[in-house]
C-alpha cells in the first residue's frame, strides 16, 4: 500500500478516534493521536503479517498495546481495516461493548489486557520466545547452554513471527520495561520489536526524557537493542524508512527498538503538544472544530493487512512428546511411608517427570534451581527451560505471553519474592492466563535466612486472585499429586512448599484432587501404623461424647505435623481431636467443613470449636478462608493461630514456637478454649 493510501488511513482513523471518544464521553484522544502514523504504517504498509480472519494461525505477527491506555487508536485500526463498524467504534466504554476503556480479550484482536502500564514488552518477550519454540527451523536453546560464546547473534528464519509492541514513553520509568529489554537481548531475541512513541507529556506532567531521543537510544543500546530513530513521527516517508531498517536488523540475533519523536495530540491545534489533556476528551464544541481541522475524510477507505508467509520447509511444532535423554537419571518420585524429603524437592521432581507426559509445560526460574531442585528439569528439558534471573516482574509477564500462545509455564521462585510481581499476577487473571507459580522458602519454618527471605504474605496474595487455586502440601506424595492436578486445571494455580524436609504421611495411591482435604483421627492414623500414636492414648469410642471435649484442627503445609503431634498430647488427656489437613486453601473443601460440625452417628453433639494453625501472616491466609467457610455458622467458633509477631532468625523449631503456632501452642489454645 503506497504513502498516499496510508495517509488517507491515518486521516480516518484520526476521525475514529475524535469521534468515539467525544460520543463516549472519556477516553485517552490525544495519547492515542500522537502514535497514528507509527501503528498505520505499520498495519498497513506491509510490515505487519497476520491473518486477521484467523487469529489463532501461528504464522500471524502480534501486536500488543503496552500503553493500552491508546485504545481509540487499536480499535480504530481494525475499523480501518474493516473488522469494526462505526456503530460499534460509537459503543465504546459501554457496558455492553467489548471495546473497553483498556484493551480486554473481549476484544478479539487483543493479545492480551493491557493499561497498567510497563507490562506489554515483557508479555511481548514471552509471545515471541513462544512463537521461536512453535515455528522456524529450531527449538529455542537458552544462550547459557548455547555451545557459542554469549551474545553471539543467531538469525531468525523468515518463518518465525514478529512481536510488535507499541510502548509510551512514560512507561519507560518502569522497573519491569527494563527488566524485559535486558532479558531480550541476553536471550537474542530477534522476533521482538519495540515501538516507541515519545510524545513527551506524561499524565501530569513531561515524561523523563522528553524529546531526548539519544537518551533512550543509549539506553536500548547499552542492553544490546540493535535501534532505528524517527525524527519525525508523523512523518509517513521517515516512518516506513524506519520499518524498512527494521526489516533489515531484525532476525540477526538481537531485538529492535524504534524510537520515534511525535506529539500528544497531534493534527489538533487545540491539542498538539497541550499539557493537561490526558485522558479527557474533546467537548462537542471543540470536536467540531478538530473535524474541520481535518478537513475531506474518505469513509469508505480500508486497509489490506498482508497474511503471513509460511516457507514450506519449516512447519508447525505439534509439541510430540519428547524422547528421555538417558544421559540424566530422573530422582524417583514415588515415596514410600516414613520418608523424609522437603516439597520443595518433591516438586522439582515431579516437574522433571511431568514434563516428559505434558510437552507443553515450559519453565521459568528465577535462579533458583538449585533450591528447587529443577537442576535436573533443566538438563532433561533445556529446550523448555528459561533462566530468567532475579525479575520477577518480567518473568510473570514472559509467562503470560507463552500462556496466551499455548503453553503451560511453571515460575519458580522464593515466595516473598512472588509480591514483587503482584501486579502482573493480577493482569494475568485477567488475561486468563494458564499460569503455575511455584513458591519455595514460605514462613518463618524457613529459619536462620531471617524475616526477609520468609513468604508471609503469599496465601493472602494468591487466594485474592481471580479465579485462583491456592494448594499448600505437607509431604512428598501430596505435592508431587498437585503438581499434575495444576496442571491438568486451566488457569492461575499457586503451589506453596517449604525449606524444611518433612516425613511422607500418605500412600502414594491417595488422591489429592484441587478443592478437597483429607482428615486424621487417632484412630485412622493407628490403623495406618503411624508411629506417632502410642498404645496409651484414650480411644475416642471410648469416652463420654456429651463432655464436648472435642476440637477440629485445621492446618496446612509445615504445620500440619505440628497438629498432629497436638493431636497426640491431647489424645493422652482425652481430649479428641480430628485434624483437618487442607492442602486446597482455594478452592477450600466446604462441604467437608460443614459435615464436620454436624452432628452424626459417630458425633452426638456437634463440634463448635475450631483452630486454624498456618505458618501465615493472621490477615489473609488459612484462617480466614476458614472463616468464610463458617460465616454463617452461629454456633461455631473459629480461633486463628498464625504468625503475628516480627520474625527473626533463628531454628525453625524455634520460631514456631515463638509465634505460638508450634505443637506447645496449639496445645495450650485448645485447654483454653475447651476450660
Amino acid at each position: 500500500m503506497n504513502i498516499n493510501t496510508i495517509q488517507k488511513l491515518t486521516k480516518l482513523i484520526r476521525y475514529y478516534i475524535l469521534t468515539m471518544t467525544t460520543t463516549a464521553g472519556s477516553g485517552h484522544t490525544t495519547s492515542s493521536l500522537s502514535a497514528v502514523e507509527l501503528m498505520t504504517a505499520l498495519m498497513f504498509g506491509g510490515f505487519f503479517r497476520t491473518d486477521l480472519s484467523n487469529r489463532q494461525n501461528p504464522t500471524n505477527d502480534r501486536l500488543i498495546f503496552s500503553k493500552g491506555h491508546a485504545s481509540p487508536l487499536f480499535y480504530s485500526l481494525y475499523a480501518a481495516a474493516g473488522k469494526i463498524s462505526m456503530d460499534e467504534l460509537l459503543q465504546y466504554r459501554k457496558f455492553s461493548s467489548p471495546l473497553e476503556g483498556h484493551p480486554t480479550l473481549e476484544f478479539p484482536y487483543t493479545e492480551a489486557p493491557t493499561g497498567s502500564l510497563g507490562q506489554g514488552l515483557p508479555i511481548g518477550l514471552g509471545m515471541a520466545m513462544a512463537l521461536r519454540q512453535l515455528t522456524g527451523p529450531a527449538a529455542h536453546v537458552s544462550q547459557r547452554y548455547d555451545t557459542s560464546p554469549v551474545g553471539t547473534p543467531r538469525s531468525r528464519h523468515p518463518s518465525i513471527p514478529i512481536v510488535y509492541v507499541l510502548l509510551g514513553d512514560g512507561e519507560m520509568a518502569e522497573g519491569s520495561v527494563w527488566e524485559a529489554i535486558q532479558a531480550a537481548s541476553y536471550n537474542n531475541v530477534d522476533n521482538l520489536v519495540a515501538v516507541l512513541d515519545v510524545n513527551r507529556l506524561g499524565q501530569s506532567q513531561p515524561t523523563m526524557f522528553e524529546h531526548h531521543l539519544d537518551e533512550y537510544k543509549k539506553r536500548f543500546e547499552v542492553f544490546g537493542w540493535k535501534t532505528v530513530i524517527v525524527k519525525n513521527g508523523h512523518d509517513l516517508s521517515q516512518v516506513v524508512t524506519a520499518y524498512k531498517a527494521m526489516q533489515k536488523l531484525s532476525g540477526h540475533g538481537k531485538p529492535v527498538a524504534i524510537i520515534a519523536k511525535t506529539f500528544k495530540g497531534y493534527g489538533i491545534k487545540s491539542l498538539q503538544d497541550k499539557d493537561n489533556w490526558h485522558g479527557k476528551p474533546l467537548p462537542k464544541d471543540l470536536y467540531d472544530q478538530a473535524i474541520k481541522e481535518l478537513g475531506n475524510v474518505d469513509m469508505k477507505i480500508r486497509g489490506e493487512v498482508k497474511k503471513p508467509v509460511l516457507s514450506s520447509k519449516y512447519q508447525v511444532s505439534s509439541m510430540k512428546k519428547n524422547i528421555p535423554n538417558k544421559k540424566y537419571v530422573i530422582r524417583n518420585t514415588i515415596y514410600k511411608f516414613g520418608d523424609s524429603i522437603a516439597t520443595r524437592q518433591a516438586a522439582g521432581d515431579a516437574l522433571t517427570s511431568l514434563m516428559y507426559t505434558y510437552t507443553n509445560v515450559v519453565v521459568l526460574d528465577g535462579d533458583v534451581k538449585n533450591s528447587l531442585f529443577t537442576e535436573t528439569t533443566q538438563r532433561e528439558h533445556r529446550e523448555r527451560y528459561f533462566e530468567m534471573f532475579i525479575a520477577e516482574q518480567n518473568m510473570t509477564g514472559t509467562a503470560i505471553g507463552f500462556s496466551r500462545r499455548g503453553f503451560i509455564p511453571f515460575m519458580t521462585t522464593f515466595s516473598a519474592f512472588m509480591t514483587r510481581a503482584y501486579d502482573q499476577i493480577r493482569m494475568a487473571a485477567l488475561a486468563k492466563a494458564n499460569i503455575k507459580f511455584l513458591g519455595s522458602h514460605a514462613g518463618v519454618s524457613i529459619g536462620e535466612d531471617g524475616a526477609s527471605q520468609m513468604g508471609l504474605e503469599d496465601l493472602s496474595m494468591f487466594r485474592s486472585i481471580w479465579g485462583s487455586s491456592v494448594l499448600y502440601p505437607a509431604d512428598g506424595v501430596s505435592t508431587a499429586k498437585l503438581m499434575e492436578e495444576m496442571i491438568k486445571k486451566p488457569g492461575i494455580s499457586y503451589i506453596r512448599v517449604a525449606r524444611p524436609t518433612t516425613s511422607v504421611i500418605y500412600d502414594e495411591k491417595e488422591e489429592f484432587p484441587i478443592g478437597g482435604s483429607k482428615l486424621h483421627t487417632l484412630s485412622s492414623r493407628a490403623k495406618r501404623g503411624d508411629p506417632g500414636v502410642g498404645s496409651g492414648i484414650a480411644s475416642p469410642a471410648s469416652r463420654d461424647r456429651n463432655d464436648n471435649k472435642k476440637v477440629i484442627i485445621i492446618a496446612a503445609g509445615i504445620t500440619l505435623y505440628e497438629a498432629l503431634k497436638a493431636q497426640e498430647e491431647l489424645g493422652k488427656e482425652g481430649i479428641e481431636a480430628i485434624v483437618v489437613d487442607c492442602y486446597s486453601i482455594k478452592p477450600i473443601d466446604k462441604k467437608t467443613l460443614i459435615d464436620l460440625i454436624k452432628p452424626s452417628t459417630t458425633n452426638y453433639q456437634p463440634i463448635t470449636n475450631i483452630i486454624t494453625v498456618e505458618d501465615h501472616w493472621f490477615e489473609g491466609g488459612l484462617g480466614d478462608a476458614v472463616l468464610n467457610v463458617y460465616a454463617t455458622e452461629q454456633k461455631v467458633k473459629v480461633y486463628k493461630l498464625a504468625v503475628t509477631k516480627l520474625p527473626h532468625s533463628g531454628k525453625p523449631a524455634e520460631l514456631l514456637e515463638y509465634e505460638g503456632i508450634s505443637t506447645k501452642g496449639i496445645v495450650s489454645k485448645v485447654k483454653e478454649i475447651l476450660q
